[in-house]
């Protein structure tokens, strides 16, 4: 009354589940990089909000879109100088 399960048996399952592992990663990775993405977006578009919260006593204003909010999230303070010194040079 052994267990007789043959090798290939269970070879097969073992192959299935280390696919199965590689597939679930690959599909997690991309889902990681694009809520960075997006929350960075979301805080540097917080950034440039409270910029012009604060900036509408002083005139210094900064449009809120996707390219700023974006360079402002990834980049932090460098960003936030960076698109007011390219408003000013561009002005």
């Amino acid at each position: 009354m052994g267990l007789d399960i043959p090798f290939n048996v269970v070879a097969s399952y073992a192959v299935g589940l280390v696919l199965l592992y590689f597939v679930g990663w690959l599909l997690l990775v991309p889902m990681k990089w694009l809520l960075r993405f997006l929350l960075n977006g979301a805080i540097g578009g917080v950034a440039l909000w409270v910029l012009n919260l604060a900036g509408g006593l002083t005139g210094i204003t900064v449009a809120i879109n996707p390219v700023t909010a974006l360079t402002v999230g990834f980049l932090g303070i460098p960003g936030l100088i960076l698109i007011l010194l390219l408003q000013f040079a561009l002005l």
